[in-house]
């Protein structure tokens, strides 16, 4: 099942971004799709966290926020630079994913906000890791340290305040 769900999304996305559409070129993608699904299969990648299905029916949602917070951080920025009134701060934020995909895409989802980057992630033995974030305004990290996108990241890999739903994900 597995190997068919990655095939799949590899063609998909293959066939997305050729824009060209003859025999020998979809021959070679179909190809270059399985040889790839067939080589993640023998490394083991296609676990929970290399080939995260579950994420798929919340992703939509998620990255339409997303795209939200980028356009609205990017009018934040600009008046915020042509104004010349930046005020940087650094500080640190703690991150509640249980996995590290999750950690990554928090750091992700933080350093693509225009006005915001994850400079380091401190995963601390205990289980709890900590990100270490430019702002180029107090406005910005106000936002980071609101806990909003902590929170949506969580909920984007299935987990409520540190643990997994019950659902079995």
């Amino acid at each position: 099942m597995h190997f068919l769900i990655l095939f799949t999304t590899l063609m998909a996305g293959w066939l997305l971004m050729s824009g060209i559409y003859n025999g020998l070129l979809i021959g070679f993608g179909i190809a270059s799709c399985l040889l790839c699904t067939w080589l993640s299969l023998r490394i083991g990648a296609t676990d929970r966290e290399g080939l995260p299905t579950h994420l798929f029916a919340r992703l939509p949602a998620y990255l339409v926020w997303l795209i939200g917070e980028i356009i609205s951080s990017n009018i934040a920025t600009a008046k915020i630079i042509l104004r010349g009134t930046s005020d940087p701060e650094i500080f640190e934020v703690p991150a509640n994913q249980s996995t590290a995909a999750g950690l990554a895409n928090y750091a992700n989802s933080i350093t693509l906000t225009p006005g915001t980057v994850t400079v380091d992630i401190d995963e601390a033995k205990t289980g709890s890791s900590r990100f270490l974030v430019h702002a180029l305004h107090p406005q910005f990290g106000d936002d980071v340290r609101s806990g909003e996108m902590d929170g949506r990241n969580c909920a984007l890999e299935g987990v409520i305040s540190g643990h997994l739903e019950k659902s079995g994900k």
